[in-house]
């Protein structure tokens, strides 16, 4: 951990963190919630022991990236655009690009808006997904899906506001390395009622990771977090050819409970998401939860790196 360095670029009126690691072609790296650049740290520095050059930024109001002013405002465009500019500042022209989660959307949205600008890519726990508010499986989901709740301006803060951000990350932690989705049972219940406190942590999860995360999210808060993904879910992707034209590698959990948002593991196993992604390898791991790259860091690095060793 000590081998990776932290820096900072002024990007669009805001002064954005990343970390990197390593020399070579360039592998960014996109974090989910309530993740941070700290979530790809096996990653980073198996790619830069392979020859590459690992970069993980925190996205906008992320850990150590500054909060907009409005950040009730910001986008997911708003993140593809932070990276676009992020790398011209630097002087990267083209790059891998590996996600996970939210941090899946933004790398599809960017290979669809700046395709000039990536080889391949690679995520982890979300397929491609059409977006808009026709597309959201609203009928398929518990009315107190998690989403839906933290969606409704105030109720998630509200929520969280009753716990130091330690126990909310650990809580989250918890609820999404399930194979449920995570959903309250009435509207007398929120989504931290649904962690006993007696819970331990998953057995791959560190009391030092947990209070690298809590650090991280001490400095920026939740705002941005629940902006996007969140409230800005519905935002299409702006484009008319939604076609992702590079190839793909999709690791997924068999256990992971985002397999249960509506018809998605239909979607993947069918082959459906083809359509959108043509050169696509799919990949499940077993046992695997919604945080694989953490879970199992040793098959993920080994995946990412055969990856991209035949591409690059």
């Amino acid at each position: 951990m000590e081998k990776i360095h932290h820096n900072y670029v002024n990007v669009r009126g805001l002064k954005l963190h990343y970390a990197e690691i390593g020399t070579g072609p360039v592998v960014v790296f996109l974090h989910g919630f309530p993740e941070i650049w700290y979530s790809w740290r096996h990653q980073m520095i198996a790619v830069a022991e392979a020859g590459f050059r690992a970069i993980a930024p925190d996205f906008r109001g992320y850990g150590l990236s500054e909060l907009p002013t409005e950040p009730e405002k910001a986008t997911f465009k708003d993140l593809v655009d932070d990276l676009h500019d992020m790398l011209d500042s630097v002087g990267i022209d083209k790059i891998f690009l590996v996600g996970k989660d939210f941090g899946a959307r933004v790398l599809y949205h960017f290979a669809l808006v700046y395709p000039e600008r990536v080889s391949a890519v690679a995520a982890l726990g979300m397929p491609f997904i059409l977006t808009g508010p026709q597309t959201f499986p609203r009928d398929l989901l518990p009315k107190g899906f998690y989403m839906l709740r933290w969606q409704e301006p105030g109720r998630a803060e509200k929520d969280f506001g009753q716990f130091d951000i330690k126990t909310v990350i650990k809580n989250i932690y918890i609820l999404f390395s399930g194979s449920e989705l995570p959903a309250a049972k009435d509207d007398n219940e929120e989504i931290m009622d649904l962690v006993d406190p007696s819970t331990p942590l998953p057995t791959w999860f560190t009391e030092d990771d947990l209070a690298n995360y809590a650090s991280l999210y001490e400095n920026s808060g939740f705002q941005l977090a629940l902006q996007v993904p969140y409230r800005a879910w519905l935002e299409d992707y702006g484009v008319e050819d939604l076609k992702i034209k590079v190839p793909c590698l999709l690791v997924m959990g068999e256990k992971d409970y985002a397999l249960k948002f509506g018809a998605l593991e239909q979607y993947i196993t069918s082959g459906m998401v083809k359509e959108y992604v043509p050169d696509l390898e799919t990949i499940f791991l077993p046992e695997g939860s919604h945080f694989v790259q953490e879970q199992f860091p040793d098959k993920v690095n080994q995946l990412i790196i055969t990856f991209l060793n035949k591409l690059k």
